[in-house]
């Protein structure tokens, strides 16, 4: 059976998800505690290859098995294998042909600004700190422009490699709560880095630095010289997929 698992997990001890020779990733942790747990060679297909430091509450994968553990008993038993920064949220069925890359879905990424005048250590982990005061309606403004179709080659990393760089954001919105800004972005796909440079890039907005009608010039230079920098990637976090029936 063909069984799909939700996953949440602090990425700050990984090397992201996918699997490398010389690092810990999250792909790595999940087929380790699988193959123990199953007593057969697991090898899980993930929806999203997070990046070194990005956290989850619902990145997605799945893999083939012949037990007879019924698929969501599989979370309880994977969890007591799994380190405590890496919790499997839901386990289930789903049919053979399923893959989480495939057919139509959205997914949805926040990133957290930390914006007040000192640290906090306790959000150390999961919000990048910024003690310049940033201007949440600019940012939010510039959000908007970000949202429909649009060739986003200026917010992408120059090293990555995709037949096309042409992505739809559904939505995109800027909003305060308390001292954290969420930038939450929700779109059909995203490019390498996307997020992360279209946060630095709304943070440029946010200090005075850009004003938001500038995100327009920027998606029609497709040049990534154009956009802000890339926010570091410890305030990211991927919220969830959707997928279409």
């Amino acid at each position: 059976m063909r069984v799909k698992l939700v996953v949440a997990y602090d990425g700050t001890n990984y090397s992201g998800w996918q699997l490398q020779k010389n690092a810990v990733t999250i792909e790595q942790k999940l087929n380790e505690a699988l193959t123990d747990l199953l007593g057969e060679e697991i090898v899980v297909t993930g929806a999203s290859r997070t990046d070194a430091g990005v956290h989850s509450l619902g990145n997605v994968c799945v893999f083939d098995t012949d037990t007879r553990i019924p698929a969501e008993k599989i979370c309880y038993a994977l969890n007591s294998r799994l380190p405590e920064d890496i919790v499997v949220q839901d386990s289930c069925e789903v049919a053979s042909d399923f893959h989480p890359r495939a057919g139509k879905s959205s997914k949805t990424y926040e990133y957290r600004v930390l914006n007040r005048t000192l640290p906090d250590p306790t959000r150390r982990r999961d919000t990048y700190f910024y003690h310049y005061d940033l201007d949440v309606d600019a940012m939010a403004k510039a959000a908007s422009l970000l949202e429909g179709e649009h060739d986003f080659k200026s917010f992408c990393s120059v090293h990555a490699q995709v037949e096309t760089t042409v992505r739809t954001i559904y939505s995109c919105t800027v909003a305060k709560d308390g001292d954290v800004i969420r930038i939450r972005v929700t779109g059909n796909g995203f490019l390498y880095n996307m997020v992360r440079i279209i946060a630095g890039t709304l943070i440029e907005v946010g200090a005075g630095k850009r004003k938001p009608e500038e995100i327009i010039s920027m998606l029609e230079a497709t040049d990534r010289c154009s956009a802000g920098p890339t926010a570091p990637a410890h305030g990211l976090t991927m919220i969830g997929i959707q997928y279409e029936a």
